[in-house]
């Protein structure tokens, strides 16, 4: 299909647009013209053996929530994954993208990308993104993988214009990023392990749902709860939700008896307070 110079190679985005497949730019603004479905908080933690990554389930249309269950966190390849923040329509067309970009390159060159390249591909396809960013339909993901040439877990932040800033312990994005993030600095610790990374990132999640309204919370009737994954030398691993949903009944009951203890605490002082000035 393609001259030798004009060959796309191992490149399948730039395979899209040499065949007038690329989605086309919106002319004007959305804002106010469509209902646009956004996606909220993940957070990536790096541990001893690799990677976590977490995502709340809420979507958010405005002020409602458009869907309570949508899934943020998605394998990329064997030993990377992404999160998506952002216009969940066009995120989820993101991923799809990058996924298919890595199955393309390591059957073009017959080697898996690196983890710095397949960091530098995302970063590229969220700066052709730009145009569609600027009328309101930003996407801001996470990327994070084990690297196997340095036996550890990689970090990677992106902003709109497509700029990748690697993290060395923690990485956020969404709504709630900014509450999610400070959870995590104040718990972070070098060398954790999976389960105190686990319990890190969901009460990161948990925090960030208490103080910002696009962050879902744990769903206890519906029993819907955070998706979260590991990344380690072993590959992209989901983590079971029956052991998410028990972790998470271990925090909340964890908060309830704090919460009872500062009820009574104050309730005492109350008291003693009425007693002194009777």
């Amino acid at each position: 299909m393609f001259s030798p110079t004009d060959d796309p190679g191992p490149n399948f985005a730039e395979l899209l647009r040499r065949v007038g497949l690329e989605p086309p730019t919106p002319a004007t603004s959305l804002d106010g013209v469509l209902t646009i479905t956004h996606g909220t908080t993940v957070v990536a933690v790096r541990y001893a053996d690799g990677v976590v990554m977490a995502g709340d389930r809420r979507a958010t249309s405005g002020n409602l929530i458009s869907h309570r269950a949508i899934e943020k966190v998605f394998p990329a390849d064997r030993h990377s994954g992404v999160a998506i923040a952002g216009a969940a329509g066009p995120a989820m067309d993101m991923v799809k993208l990058f996924q298919l970009q890595l199955e393309h390159y390591e059957k073009v060159e017959a080697s898996a990308l690196s983890l710095e390249g397949k960091a530098n591909q995302l970063s590229s396809m969220v700066r052709n993104h730009l145009p569609a960013a600027m009328q309101g339909l930003a996407v801001v993901p996470l990327f994070a993988g084990y690297d196997l040439a340095r036996g550890a877990g990689r970090l990677f932040q992106y902003d709109v214009t497509g700029g990748r800033y690697e993290e060395t312990n923690y990485a956020s994005t969404g709504s709630g990023s900014l509450h999610a993030s400070t959870v995590i600095k104040l718990g972070f610790g070098e060398a954790m392990t999976r389960p105190d990374t686990l319990d890190l990132a969901i009460k990161a999640l948990f925090m960030a749902a208490d103080e910002d309204s696009a962050t879902g919370g744990p769903d206890l009737v519906r029993g819907i709860y955070p998706s979260m994954a590991t990344i380690t030398e072993e590959g992209f691993t989901r983590v079971p939700e029956a052991e998410i949903a028990g972790r998470f009944g271990e925090l909340i009951g964890a908060m309830s008896g704090r919460e009872a203890e500062q009820a009574d605490l104050v309730a005492e002082t109350t008291s003693d307070h009425g007693g002194l000035q009777a």
